[in-house]
């Protein structure tokens, strides 16, 4: 999963060198004035659409990453399963989006047209976890409960502690009165 991350990022970052170069060819500094207007924004289209081929590249990567994804949050007890089912199925819209760019540009807006409703995938993950939150369950161990009941004989533990005021355990370090 990390693999596929750090292959996209440098893919991604000098993808923006195509950017970079549309810029400085349509802001026209004066090493271009050898070009023609024209010929400037002919180069220009050009770089820019490198960078779009250049994100296809880079889709193929940031699409893979999120089967691992899904899969972690299918297996996770803290999530709901129908969010990693979800990405999973969203795995899959960004490849095909992307190959079919890049082979068979002619089909292109058809592809995305069939694979956009599933690539809300990551945008129900994103808000799932932003409003209701990754929330464990708790552990219900009964080797646990034992274990701690073996450590205090006394029956005084957590509680006993908790329950008390500050003001009184405070009071305790300054007397020589035993506590409640």
């Amino acid at each position: 999963m990390v693999t596929l991350i750090l292959v996209s990022i440098p893919i991604a970052l000098l993808n923006e060198l195509n950017g970079i170069a549309a810029l400085i060819l349509v802001r026209g500094a004066d090493f271009l004035s050898l070009f023609d207007k024209p010929q400037r924004d002919a180069l220009a289209m050009l770089f820019l659409n490198l960078r779009g081929h250049g994100f296809d590249v880079a889709g193929i990567f940031w699409g893979l990453w999120l089967f691992p994804l899904g899969r972690l949050v299918y297996q996770s007890s803290f999530l709901p399963r129908i969010l990693g089912v979800v990405l999973m199925v969203n795995c899959f819209a960004y490849p095909l989006n992307s190959f079919t760019s890049l082979v068979l540009p002619q089909y292109e807006a058809i592809v995305s047209r069939w694979m956009s409703p599933l690539q809300f995938g990551e945008v129900v993950f994103m808000l799932w976890l932003v409003i209701m939150g990754a929330k464990p369950k708790p552990l219900a161990d009964p080797a646990l409960n034992s274990a701690t009941a073996a450590s205090n004989p006394t029956g005084l533990g957590l509680k006993t502690e908790i329950t008390r005021s500050p003001a009184k355990i405070i009071g305790q370090c300054y007397s020589s009165a035993p506590l409640e």
